[in-house]
């Protein structure tokens, strides 16, 4: 069983590694949407396309019981100027291992190549105001970003709900860690993104963070000051948001030596 506690308002799970938190992500998920869709006609969600969302959207694909013909999707960033049909773009991520498996009421794209990135973000922006969001399903990048929101950039009060921004060093190393680029200038250096309040404005936020390259992300996330320069510090003032970790993620906790969690994840 995994452990459960809190820092500040945030719910924390620890499991022991990341097939487990996939999977109990999803369970957790999908009993939030099931509960929903009993007291409402339609929900909107907002997803994150990274490897670290692999075995979460795995396994939330195959939940039963799920109407997903009353399920909005939207993602929650995409690059400026990749080609359309890049994998590296987000859409392409999620359309291939989420929205392409279920059969989702509307699915709304961002479109990194839109001839005006402003009005595209006006756009995107209208139809958050639109279908507002129940639930977000995010990660948190090695720069303690959320979203695109990387320590420059990210408002906690921002007066928009979709910008364009430049993506530090930092952001962009990690999509080579990733392996989702060859190599450092290969990565774009803009990217539309949904900022900080678009998506702690959302009642319900699930936060997937396995794998020992985010666990010094973890720890400022949970032992730093809420402040935008660690951005997911944020999500310690939300009133339903929770954090999965695996052994990995969680190694440098200082409760959370290698010996203990291993036993507390066992």
């Amino acid at each position: 069983m995994p452990t459960q506690t809190h820092t500040d308002r945030l719910a924390l799970r620890l499991h022991a590694n990341r097939a487990q938190l996939g999977q109990q992500a999803a369970l957790a998920v999908a009993e939030q949407m099931r509960a929903l869709l009993a007291q409402q006609d339609s929900i909107a969600m907002i997803f994150a396309a990274a490897p670290s969302q692999q075995e979460f959207l795995e396994n939330l694909r195959d939940q039963p019981d799920i109407d997903w013909g009353r399920v909005r999707a939207f993602h929650m960033d995409e690059y400026v100027g990749l080609p359309a049909d890049a994998p590296q773009g987000f859409g392409n991520f999620l359309r291939e291992r989420l929205f392409d498996r279920v059969p989702f009421g509307e699915v709304y794209y961002l479109n990194g190549n839109a001839p005006d990135i402003e009005a595209e973000c006006n756009r995107y922006a209208i139809l958050l105001t639109q279908f507002p969001v129940d639930i977000v399903c995010m990660g948190i990048g090695e720069n303690c970003h959320i979203a695109f929101n990387d320590p420059h950039v990210a408002l906690f009060d921002d007066p928009v709900l979709v910008k364009v921004v430049d993506l530090d060093t930092a952001c962009r190393q990690q999509q080579v860690n990733d392996g989702c680029f060859a190599r450092f200038d290969d990565v774009p250096t803009h990217a539309l993104t949904l900022t900080v309040p678009a998506l702690t404005q959302a009642p319900h936020v699930f936060c997937m963070v396995p794998g020992r390259n985010k666990a010094q992300a973890i720890a400022h996330t949970l032992q730093s000051d809420i402040t935008e320069l660690y951005p997911s510090t944020i999500l310690r003032r939300h009133e339903d948001a929770t954090l999965f970790m695996d052994a990995d993620s969680a190694s440098l906790l200082p409760v959370l030596d290698e010996h203990s969690a291993q036993d507390s994840v066992a």
